[in-house]
């Protein structure tokens, strides 16, 4: 019986987190770090403003838990596709696609990406799932460039961390710099044929630079 019950007890706390971080989850990406209030993300949680302070000891605290969630199902979703069958550059197409997928259908992924740089440009975090989680994505990347490289689809001299920074800027660009994307590119954003058109484009534009010959 005490086993139930704490079991019970644990699925009981998980399900009152995963409500608050879903709260919080929009409420930062709507206001913004400072704009947030935790009397709003306690209310959509249906839980008191203190127990949002017990389980986060603060708004920032709570932030960087979000962060911290946002990024672990990002890389996880990344290092977890089944690209390993496809031929190289279609296994590396589908891994861009997938950068750009992620941002198109989570509507306050721009917002928070945005609002995480600013804050961990101006704070030292003691944890960042985003760092922890990298290196298997470079790793996954690596396997693909290498593949390429064999078999005569790639250049042999990518690194692959370079190749990760840059293809996750273009691709997800889109989202993040929205306004100087839209006047440089004469697209709108939101628009069915601007999305479509930019994440061909920047896939293809991002294989050209490691094709062999380019």
């Amino acid at each position: 019986m005490k086993g139930k019950t704490a079991e019970g007890g644990e699925q009981s706390k998980r399900h009152t987190i995963n409500r608050l971080l879903a709260a919080a989850r929009v409420e930062f990406a709507s206001k913004g770090l400072a704009g947030a209030r935790v009397e709003e993300i306690a209310r959509e949680a249906g839980v008191t403003k203190q127990l949002v302070y017990h389980y986060y000891g603060s708004k920032e605290g709570i932030f960087i838990a979000v962060l911290d969630e946002s990024s672990d199902n990002i890389m996880s979703e990344l290092v977890n596709l089944n690209v390993e069958q496809l031929p190289p550059v279609q296994a590396m197409r589908a891994v861009l696609n997938h950068f750009f997928d992620q941002y198109r259908f989570d509507p306050f992924l721009g917002s928070l990406a945005l609002e995480g740089i600013r804050y961990h440009d101006a704070n030292v975090t003691p944890r960042n799932r985003f760092l922890e989680l990298a290196p298997a994505l470079i790793a996954k990347l690596d396997s693909i460039l290498l593949r390429g490289a064999a078999c005569g689809d790639f250049r042999a001299d990518v690194n692959p961390r370079l190749f990760l920074a840059s293809a996750s800027l273009i691709t997800t660009g889109w989202f993040t710099n929205r306004y100087s994307m839209s006047a440089l590119a004469g697209l709108d954003t939101d628009s069915e044929e601007g999305i479509g058109t930019w994440r061909q484009y920047s896939a293809d534009f991002v294989l050209a630079s490691i094709s062999l010959g380019a």
